[in-house]
């Protein structure tokens, strides 16, 4: 079952993102809900385990929607690895720990997607950097992250989405 949960978040994650949540963008952003997923596996198993998941969905993102295969899925690993590193020094307990990650999962991964993206093809995107884009996918991802990191929080309590590599 926990394999299966791990699986589908990113599926049905990548049809939310590209079929409902594009009709109601805040800012001409939308959420990012495989970051959110990525940056909660990682809090609470630590980073080496988010950096494999977070490589494995960036993939997977890169398949289905990029243009340069790697960059998502080495934005997303990156990210992934430092929000691990908070694995034992947050109180994962506490609901708005998931809104203060997904804050800054938020923050890191356009900062990544960016430095990656300028080396890979030379664009630099300042609106999705640190511009209105930006601004309209944090508080996308900040209103998506307390419900459902209390839903995440809730299922790996039941060992549903704890994976041990």
């Amino acid at each position: 079952m926990r394999y299966l949960v791990l699986v589908l978040l990113p599926v049905l994650s990548l049809f939310l993102e590209t079929s409902f949540f594009v009709q109601y963008p805040i800012w001409k952003s939308g959420p990012d809900l495989i970051l959110l997923f990525v940056a909660f596996y990682a809090l609470l198993n630590g980073s080496r385990r988010g950096c494999f998941y977070g490589f494995v969905c960036g993939l997977f993102r890169d398949l289905y929607v990029g243009r340069v295969i790697g960059l998502n899925a080495l934005s997303l690993a990156l990210t992934a690895y430092l929000l691990g590193k908070w694995e034992l020094k947050v109180f994962q307990d506490n609901y708005l720990v998931g809104l203060f990650c997904a804050v800054a999962a938020t923050a890191v991964n356009s900062m990544c997607l960016s430095i990656l993206l300028f080396i890979s093809t030379g664009e630099f995107n300042a609106a999705r950097t640190v511009g209105i884009q930006f601004v309209g996918q944090v508080i996308y991802n900040g209103i998506l992250s307390i419900p459902f990191y209390i839903w995440y929080y809730k299922t790996s309590r039941q060992n549903w989405s704890k994976v041990s590599f």
